[in-house]
Parts: C-alpha cells; structure tokens; sequence
C-alpha cells in the first residue's frame, strides 16, 4: 500500500460522502460543475477507456491463445446490458411508485455499490502510480460524483440517511481487496472490460448535461481541457 493510494481512496470517500454538499455550496453553480464533470468524463473514456481496452484485448488475446480478438469487447458489451437494465427497471419503478422508486432504490444502490467496488479495485489492483494514478484519478472522482448526485435527485432522504454510506462501503471494499488481493493480470483484464462497459453507459447516459442543463462552455473546456493535457502527459511521461 502506498501514500498514493491511500490519499485517493480517502478523496474518493469524502467525494463519496459529501459530494452534494461540494455541488451544491460551489460558487460555480450545479449547471456548470456539472457540465465540467461531464466533459471531463467523456474525455476519459475517449482517451483512456477505450485505448486501454484495446489494449488489453491485445494483450489478453497472445497470452491466451485467443483467436476471436473481441473475447473483452464482449464482456464490456455485457457490463453495458445489464446497468442498462438496472436503469430502464429504475424508470419503470419511479412510474410506478407515487414517491421515489419503492424498494427498488435500494436495488439500484447496491448495484451501483458494486459499480464502485470495481472501479476502486481496477484503480489500486493496476500497475499505474504516482502522478498517472493521480491524474486518472481526478476523472474518476468526478464520475463518482456525477453517479451520486444522480442518485440523491431520484431519493435524496433516502441517498442522504444510507445510500451514499454504502456506496462509500463499495469503494473502501475495492480499495482493500485491490491493494491486498490483487487477481491475475488476465483477470484483471476481464474485470476492467466489463466495468468499462458499465462506465460508458453511465458517463453518456447520467453525465452528458439535458439540454435544460447544460453549459455548454464549461462542458467543452472540461471535455479538451482534459484531453489536451492527457495527451501532453502521455507524450512526456510515456505513459
């Protein structure tokens, strides 16, 4: 366990925890710090995501002895499926419920509880470190914001009295077995497909801005800002 990593998971906890509280008694305004969290994530998931799952695959199809070359593309095409049925059954409960989502907020919760453990152990169980795993990491705490703030509007009592509690348990649960238990690298590469698939649904589904929301100003400079220093990164460090 390094300083690094335990400095990360105590921000992602306290983003976890109180991130409405950061949203809302922010001078920027919700609109826009929402806007500049959205751009900031699609560019993470254009210029990291992405090229990072290909990456995998490649290396995941020669060690192996793989021939299809898409064995992670599918398994991240299933993450997608099923967090997109956990989001069209949170519809349908909100329809059918007078007041919030019924017991099926605490379904969601949980899911997505799940959604944070695997994107906390991908973080601490991956070989980057430093200012890389900081840097990446600012994206990723933004994302959880954006995800909590999600879910305080659908049921804000109930997210406020346990939901953001025990999607704080899912990120300290991925910190510890990360740092502690990390899976093989081939395991590894399965897990962070899937979990892919689930973050590229959520990033374009719960953080691009509505029309009625959005500023489109501040979601442009998150979304180049971020790109253009990632790539200045990559450039100089060699990532």
């Amino acid at each position: 366990m390094t300083l690094d990593s335990l400095l990360l998971v105590v921000v992602y906890l306290c983003v976890q925890l109180f991130a409405n509280k950061l949203i809302s008694s922010s001078a920027v305004g919700r609109f826009k710090w929402l806007s500049f969290s959205g751009g900031v994530a699609v560019s993470y998931v254009f210029v990291y995501v992405l090229p990072s799952l290909h990456k995998e695959q490649a290396r995941f199809a020669e060690t192996q002895g793989l021939t299809m070359e898409s064995e992670l593309y599918i398994l991240g095409l299933f993450g997608l499926l099923i967090f997109y049925g956990v989001h069209k059954a949170a519809e349908r409960a909100q329809h059918t419920h007078l007041e919030g989502e019924g017991h099926f907020f605490w379904i969601q919760i949980m899911f997505f509880a799940v959604y944070n453990m695997l994107i906390s152990y991908i973080i601490f169980a991956s070989d980057i470190e430093g200012i890389e795993a900081v840097f990446y990491g600012v994206a990723v705490g933004m994302h959880f914001m954006a995800v909590s703030h999600d879910l305080w509007r659908e049921d804000s009592k109930r997210y406020e009295s346990l939901g953001r509690y025990v999607l704080a348990v899912g990120i300290a649960f991925g910190w510890i077995t990360g740092v502690f238990a990390p899976l093989p690298s081939y395991m590894l590469a399965m897990v962070f497909a899937f979990i892919s698939g689930a973050m590229i649904l959520n990033v374009l589904k719960k953080e691009l801005p509505s029309e009625e929301n959005a500023h489109f100003k501040t979601f442009l400079a998150g979304s180049l800002g971020y790109t253009a220093i990632t790539l200045a990164l990559k450039y100089f460090f060699n990532w």
